[in-house]
């Protein structure tokens, strides 16, 4: 009876241990998978890794109005040509062989017809001063569209006809130029979390896919359009204490010609990724981000957007605030004498 009792005290012990070692094994796999990412974190990982980091890398890819022109005289079948404007700004004049396709359905556009827009050589998207195009060829390249552009200055770089609003603008481009600082404002120090997202999604593919759709559709509707993503610098300086400015310049031209009171300094394709400073913008604030023209803060703030940041580009960027500072400088800008190419454009 001893040595029976003796064997089942043994069997016991044994069974113990196994089932603590089981414990043990499933605490380490825990411990090993971590806490259960966010939305928002799994898109970032997906966009830094898988999705090549397009922002910090890439961006912006534009290109100029006359290579447009030589490539769609030369070769025709290696560029494809998108007209987002209205329709009746499009039958109004557009380039030839660009096809209309309002910003609200380039997603679908897109989706339906990859194949075959994946067989030219440039994707070029065209609106009326290069700014909404490149926030739509921005979140296009953030879906994998990897030969899409927007055209530099839009079609008020084709023909003096369509140049007026970007005319007036640079006319009246120097009423803040006594108003930009070289006083530092320092980034902030403390990381945040990301915006919190919920699109339902269980992977960071999926994820952008529902994100980029959304800012495509309703995201875009219902900020009517360009309001949804521009705001003018009177609003800006309307409101300065409320929003968190960044100057996406180097570091040597945020003090000099200056910058926007208040206004903190990001370095193009540094500074936005997850181990330098993006952690550092805020999910309680507006974001205002500005660059030398507003084409390049644009597809800045398409990724902010999709992240689920509330960003806005100023709109036309410091052309519209210190033009001649700009110049001045040999800083990016447009001059109607040197980036108005005046070349035929088609009525339907």
């Amino acid at each position: 009876m001893k040595d029976y009792f003796k064997k089942i005290n043994s069997l016991i012990a044994i069974l113990l241990i196994a089932l603590s070692l089981t414990f043990v094994g499933c605490s380490d796999d825990d411990d090993d998978n971590g806490p259960t990412k966010t939305e928002a974190e799994l898109l970032l990982e997906y966009l830094e890794t898988t999705g090549g980091d397009f922002i910090n890398t890439q961006a912006p890819t534009i290109i100029n109005a006359i290579d447009v022109y030589n490539k769609n005289l030369a070769t025709p079948d290696k560029i494809k040509i998108i007209d987002v404007r209205a329709k009746a700004d499009y039958d109004n004049g557009h380039i030839k062989n660009a096809v209309n396709v309002l910003i609200p359905n380039l997603y679908d556009y897109f989706k339906t017809n990859a194949t075959n827009l994946a067989t030219y050589e440039d994707v070029v998207l065209v609106c009326y001063t290069g700014q909404s195009a490149a926030y739509s060829a921005s979140l296009l390249r953030l879906l994998g569209y990897s030969n899409v552009k927007s055209m530099k200055f839009g079609m008020s770089a084709w023909h003096d006809d369509f140049a007026t609003t970007y005319k007036n603008t640079i006319a009246n481009g120097n009423s803040r130029a006594t108003q930009f600082v070289q006083t530092e404002t320092p980034k902030p120090t403390t990381k945040n979390p990301l915006p919190t997202l919920s699109t339902g999604k269980k992977t960071g593919k999926e994820i952008l896919e529902e994100r980029v759709k959304y800012l495509f559709g309703k995201g875009w509707a219902s900020g009517l359009g360009v309001d949804a993503t521009g705001i003018s610098h009177t609003d800006v300086f309307n409101n300065l204490n409320n929003l968190f400015i960044i100057n996406y310049w180097p570091a040597a031209h945020y003090l000099d010609p200056g910058h926007i009171p208040g206004a903190m300094q990001y370095t193009p394709k540094e500074s936005l990724k997850s181990t330098k400073d993006l952690l550092t913008l805020p999910t309680n604030k507006q974001i205002v981000v500005y660059c030398y023209t507003g084409q390049t803060s644009a597809y800045v703030i398409a990724f902010l957007r999709v992240l689920g940041y509330d960003a806005k580009s100023l709109l036309f960027g410091t052309s519209g605030m210190i033009y001649d500072k700009v110049k001045e400088k040999g800083l990016t800008a447009f001059d109607p004498t040197r980036d108005i190419i005046n070349k035929d454009y088609e009525k339907p």
